[in-house]
């Protein structure tokens, strides 16, 4: 679209309706058919550094990122939501800085490459940007930051965007198709505030006015929606947890000062449930960085080894009724595998993280309480109608894709097909889902993480129960 990227340096305001915006996405939502000018490069690092400051619910920062490029590009195009500014935007070549000319539209940034850059170069740029970012008006299904307080009026914040995407925050490229090989997020809160993010703690400076930076890492590939910000006075609940790969897992818990006592009665059911994904599904995907949840302010979310969790404790705060487990915490968990291991590449394959994930309590009460409590648990099929498919064949942006009941319909899909080829193929279907090789169970080097698809799942299924299936999924799938 090298036209288009012309009359953008020179005609910006006409751009805006001559532009092709036929793959353009709304600013607070995410996914849709990827714009050919980010088809054209593959992110590889990002490093987020971010000053986050509760007295007037603003933040400033910077994100560095590196990219290969895949297609021959001109352009360099992220995504930031128009509420935060941009003070400079820098190539780094060489190891010097230079200034990169940008422009915004609506939620792109446009930065000038200065020349096309060919197949097989890379990237490395540099955004500083600030300002006060969307506040969630409806957390987590509308997104955003949380701006609130303990119950001594003490700070308490977190982001939640699988909705809107990333750019709510910090500026990144928004779609799920692309996942950086790692990540370095360093984050700078006022004493004595705790911040809670993904991947492992590496250290924590201290600042003489008071402030801390807490710098973290993630080791495995991790999708934009999934980096997150829990920052409260935490205190930290931790204890190790022999992975049935035979490494010891970190598992941490960020719990607020008044529920420490809550926090350490429910570290082993977390655990317990930890330890039924990896019998059922295989190791749990991590192990190199750590599993953790972070309390927060809002239900809940999969943030990839820092899982959300506002059930206050509450056995029922996610299904209506106390099945005698945290159905909330177990469901965030499922993500660990089923979002995070496996991901969808396009979000009309979202039935793929959240009907499984859905289905996986139904397997968890069947354990614990036998076959009559899954069925009850599975009554549900008065809460979705055929109104939309679970798995359209187009393009779907997240908004679009969750019209569809993914959660309730999916679990049932799989409930039918438990019936259809029987309950030892679907468990095995499951498992070589999450993991298609053996070795790929023993690594956690980010070659284990993956993206599939719901013809993946038809094929899978089709090798394990040797039957051609392609009727049933097209009926209740497609």
């Amino acid at each position: 679209m090298k036209t288009a990227h012309s009359l953008l340096m020179l005609l910006p305001i006409i751009c805006l309706t001559a532009c092709n915006t036929s793959a353009r996405t709304d600013i607070y939502d995410s996914g849709g058919p990827l714009m050919p000018e980010q088809a054209a490069y593959d992110v590889r690092f990002y490093d987020l550094t971010m000053s986050v400051h509760p007295s007037d619910s603003s933040i400033n920062g910077s994100v560095l990122i590196r990219a290969d490029v895949v297609q021959p590009m001109d352009m360099f195009v992220v995504d930031l939501d128009t509420l935060l500014t941009i003070s400079k935007v820098t190539e780094i070549v060489d190891q010097r800085e230079l200034a990169r000319s940008f422009e915004r539209d609506m939620g792109k940034i446009w930065i000038s490459l200065r020349g096309t850059r060919q197949a097989g170069e890379s990237i490395t740029m540099r955004i500083r940007y600030g300002g006060k970012p969307r506040v969630a008006p409806r957390p987590p299904w509308g997104g955003g930051l949380s701006w609130s307080q303990t119950e001594d009026s003490s700070a308490w914040i977190a982001t939640s965007c699988q909705g809107e995407g990333p750019d709510v925050w910090w500026p990144a490229k928004d779609h799920v198709s692309d996942k950086p090989d790692s990540m370095g997020i360093h984050i700078r809160v006022p004493d004595p505030l705790i911040c809670a993010s993904n991947g492992r703690l590496r250290s924590i400076e201290n600042h003489m006015d008071k402030t801390s930076t807490f710098h973290w890492f993630v080791s495995n590939p991790i999708n934009a929606y999934n980096v997150a910000l829990n920052i409260a006075p935490y205190e930290l609940i931790e204890d190790t947890y022999e992975s049935v790969s035979g490494d010891e897992i970190p598992v941490q818990f960020y719990v607020l000062p008044e529920d420490y006592e809550k926090g350490q009665k429910f570290l082993p059911e977390i655990i317990d449930h930890l330890a039924f994904h990896e019998r059922t599904l295989g190791p749990y995907p991590f192990r190199a960085d750590k599993y953790g949840v972070a309390q927060t302010p809002h239900m809940g979310m999969e943030h990839q080894t820092i899982i959300a969790y506002g059930a206050r404790f509450n056995n029922a705060a996610m299904t209506g009724k106390d099945w005698g487990f945290d159905a909330l915490h177990h469901h965030e968990l499922s993500h660990e595998w089923w979002g995070n291991l496996m991901t969808n590449s396009d979000w009309r394959d979202m039935w793929l993280h959240e009907g499984i994930g859905t289905y996986m309590q139904a397997l968890y009460v069947e354990e614990k309480q036998g076959m009559e409590v899954y069925h009850e648990y599975l009554n549900t099929r008065r809460n979705f109608r055929n109104r939309h498919a679970i798995a359209p064949r187009e393009s779907k942006t997240m908004k679009e894709i969750t019209r569809a009941p993914i959660y309730d319909k999916g679990a049932w899909v799989l409930h039918t097909l438990r019936y259809l080829i029987g309950e030892d193929a679907l468990r095995t279907a499951l498992r070589r889902m999450a993991y298609p090789y053996p070795w790929m169970e023993e690594i956690t080097d980010g070659r284990q993480v993956r993206f599939a698809s719901t013809d993946d799942f038809v094929r899978i299924v089709r090798e394990v129960s040797g039957r051609d299936l392609d009727w049933f999924f097209e009926l209740y799938l497609r």
